[in-house]
């Protein structure tokens, strides 16, 4: 089995020699072929000269330089195309995924699944991030349209052919995971050791999180919209009871009805309900404007493989 592992790579490179000291010996116990691509995605921290380094080291690691930060999932997807043998794996570059979990995880995947998940039995995160994975997960639920959705994670071992559906995706919002079910509908989770963080704290934010599960419910599903065709479809009924009510109450008492305040809630109510609707919508029409103006997902600046340095600039 050849095997080509991505890393996406952000302000690590201190970890980065144990990462690779770990995963070298697990690569070759599961056969002669095999690559690790490290995508560096805008990192402050000196982690391009480490991925350089191992690089001149290792004719087995790629090293891709991103032009700046573009995100965890960008980053990937730059890496996924870049890969080159028919077994993808996807792991966080902090050793929360244990490196020696990547056999079971194949094992798993040659049961006759296209995607196999690597759940973590015990998260060790603050209270914070577990909240947000949670409204991330949710989320990503909605947008993937499958039960696994709610164990999925960053550790993936998938099918290279699969990376085919999306082969011509271009917009500049990306989730893997969403993208993975544009080309298979076998997936499959198996509960994996979660080790503790080897860098100081998580370079995902408990905003950054939920930007990326609202992005992933409006750049990828229809939902919003239809939660908000809902809604309105509801207070324009609770606005027809209403005017009934007012009615009814000037034929029965004679005269208008008294309350102010309770009319002025009712206009609060209509007037928030449609700023909503009308903000929902807008995310749609600005997707469609960013999808418009062809704005790649990520620009790589140097490439590093197999002892050699060259320089390429995507276009």
């Amino acid at each position: 089995m050849a095997i080509s592992v991505v890393i996406p790579v952000y302000n690590s490179g201190k970890i980065l020699p144990l990462l690779v000291e770990r995963l070298e010996p697990v690569l070759k116990a599961l056969g002669p072929t095999y690559e690790l691509i490290l995508v560096n995605d805008g990192s402050a921290d000196g982690s391009w000269n480490a991925i350089e380094d191992l690089a001149l080291q290792h004719t087995w690691i790629c090293g891709i330089n991103l032009m700046r930060n573009y995100g965890q999932h960008n980053a990937l997807l730059c890496g996924i195309r870049a890969s080159r043998y028919d077994t993808i794996v996807t792991m966080d570059d902090d050793l929360q995924n244990p490196p020696e979990e990547i056999p079971v995880m194949i094992r798993k995947l040659r049961e006759g699944y296209d995607v196999v998940y690597g759940t973590p039995m015990r998260e060790r995160h603050g209270l914070m991030r577990d909240i947000s994975s949670q409204i991330t997960k949710l989320a990503l639920k909605t947008a993937m349209g499958i039960e696994t959705a709610r164990m999925a994670s960053s550790f993936r071992v998938f099918r290279s052919k699969i990376a085919e559906a999306f082969a011509d995706y271009k917009g500049s919002f990306v989730s893997i995971d969403v993208l993975l079910t544009w080309g298979t509908t076998r997936f499959a989770a198996i509960p994996v050791k979660h080790d503790v963080r080897q860098s100081d704290a998580s370079n995902y934010t408990f905003k950054k999180l939920i930007t990326h599960a609202f992005n992933m419910m409006t750049g990828f599903s229809t939902l919003p919209l239809q939660l908000a065709s809902i809604l309105g479809f509801f207070v324009t009924f609770f606005g027809i009871g209403i005017f009934i009510y007012v009615i009814a109450s000037y034929i029965i008492h004679g005269g208008s009805v008294p309350g102010f305040a309770f009319l002025a809630c009712i206009i609060v109510i209509f007037s928030g309900t449609q700023l909503l609707v009308l903000g929902i919508i807008g995310e749609y029409l600005a997707r469609v404007h960013f999808r418009s103006m062809d704005r790649p997902s990520s620009v790589v600046s140097e490439t590093v493989r197999n002892s050699s340095v060259g320089k390429q600039e995507q276009r």
